[in-house]
């Protein structure tokens, strides 16, 4: 995950100054010269992290802070507080045109940032709000790049418009205004080309588009990947056309990620969007004070509930419930569990958004959990599952040695890891038995609940 290393650097700094009772000016100026590394370390611009510095200090060496009860639990407040400050403060949402009138918004962005694909993510997001969108191809250059569109648009289940790679872009965008106004869209998204370098030729490009049609927003699509030259291109699109907000992709990469944290302050635009994988939910509304909390270790809870409401399907959560009650579940049961958790970006993302877990994901072991080696004990479990008929998943007492034999070869495991499984079924289902108080009932023994994983 992109701030990995920053969050453990982060967490260093935060767990000395905790273990103080009283903090000298001295231990301020020290715990800042070790956050002010961990930024520039991460890819922060210089110039934002010299001020941001400045402004914590200035706040955390005043008197209040330096007499309080718990002067080090407020220094990380002032650094949580400006950190969100930094970020853009508030969320800032994609602005529509009042009532019946069409928006249009303009995608901009270099090549292999993920425009195209992030493009169709945000026609998607639009649609589940009641929007019509209408994904138009404005990228006559790159090969293959109006085929990516219709694909990406069918997966959205949102209209292209496409005329092919033989007229300008500007006209293409004319006529798409045309097919939305017959078609009663409300929403049209321009997929425009990107380049591998900024250039004029482009810009000039972007200009004719704007000067054709009434261009809404302006939105600039970086890779995080790309450090301090996401903030550069940012700031060179921001001074040729206008930008009027930034959607920063691959964020759940292996990457410092400094660039979040610099282009608003750098290019006064906001991050409107982040890219954290592959799915549509992970395309994630950016709220710098959530962001804030991911980056400092005090996780993301109202993401994760989110997440969870767009993920879970609420008539399935309600039965595994009722069937948790009555320790009536079986293994179809654990199945469904087991995708649920996946549609939810699996076990590491889910538990990056944990407090006390930062934003630990990729192969970081997280504190007393191996998320690698859990998600592959689930693909396993899936596996074994996926072997057993459907009679046998949904009653799990008949598993005889000579069935589990089969099913062993048919995910081809050994039939001690199919033995270990049914076995932790079996305790789970007793432990349910033996704990109806944790789920609604008047309370009985506590059992040990192990996971399935």
């Amino acid at each position: 995950m992109a701030f990995d290393s920053l969050t453990e650097k982060l967490q260093n700094v935060f767990k000395n100054l905790r273990s103080k009772g009283r903090l000298t000016e001295d231990d301020v100026k020290t715990a800042l010269r070790e956050v002010k590394m961990a930024l520039l370390e991460a890819d922060v611009n210089f110039k934002v992290v010299k001020s941001f510095i400045k402004s914590v200090q200035e706040r955390a060496v005043g008197q209040d802070v330096m007499n309080g009860l718990n002067p080090g639990q407020m220094v990380i407040k002032i650094v949580n507080e400006e950190l969100v400050s930094l970020m853009g403060a508030e969320t800032t949402e994609i602005k529509f045109q009042p009532g019946s009138s069409k928006t249009v918004i303009m995608m901009a962005g270099l090549q292999g940032a993920g425009k195209t694909t992030t493009t169709a993510k945000l026609a998607g997001k639009f649609k589940l709000k009641g929007k019509k969108p209408l994904l138009v191809a404005c990228d006559i250059y790159r090969p293959a790049a109006i085929k990516q569109l219709e694909i990406n648009g069918e997966k959205q289940g949102v209209d292209v418009f496409s005329m092919g790679d033989q007229h300008k872009p500007a006209n293409i965008a004319k006529a798409a205004m045309e097919h939305a106004a017959k078609h009663a869209h409300d929403l049209i998204i321009l997929d425009t080309a990107g380049r591998l370098h900024i250039d004029e030729e482009m810009m000039d490009e972007l200009q004719e588009i704007k000067d054709t049609v009434a261009v809404h927003q302006t939105i600039l699509v970086v890779d995080a990947m790309t450090g301090q030259d996401a903030v550069n291109v940012a700031a060179s699109f921001n001074e040729k056309i206008g930008i009027d907000g930034v959607i920063v992709t691959k964020l759940d990469g292996d990457t410092r990620g400094g660039a979040a944290l610099s282009i608003k302050a750098v290019t006064g635009c906001p991050i409107l969007y982040v890219g954290m994988g592959e799915k549509l939910s992970d395309l994630e509304q950016f709220y710098p004070d959530r962001m804030a909390s991911r980056i400092l270790g005090m996780g993301d809870v109202l993401t994760l509930i989110e997440k969870v409401e767009g993920d879970i399907d609420e008539e399935k959560a309600k039965e595994m419930t009722q069937k948790l009650k009555k320790a009536q579940f079986d293994f179809e049961d654990y199945l469904e569990s087991m995708q649920q958790m996946k549609k939810m970006g699996g076990l590491g993302s889910v538990m990056s958004m944990l407090p006390g877990m930062g934003m630990m994901g990729g192969n970081k072991k997280m504190p007393d959990i191996d998320t690698d080696d859990a998600e592959g004990q689930m693909a396993k479990m899936e596996a074994i599952i996926h072997s057993m008929t459907i009679y046998e998943r949904r009653n799990p007492d008949v598993l005889n040695p000579s069935r589990k034999n089969r099913i062993a070869r048919g995910a081809g495991v050994d039939v001690s890891q199919v033995n270990r499984i049914v076995k932790q079924f079996e305790q789970t289902r007793k432990a349910m038995k033996q704990m109806p108080g944790l789920f609604g009932g008047k309370g009985g023994k506590r059992g040990g609940f192990k996971m399935p994983f």
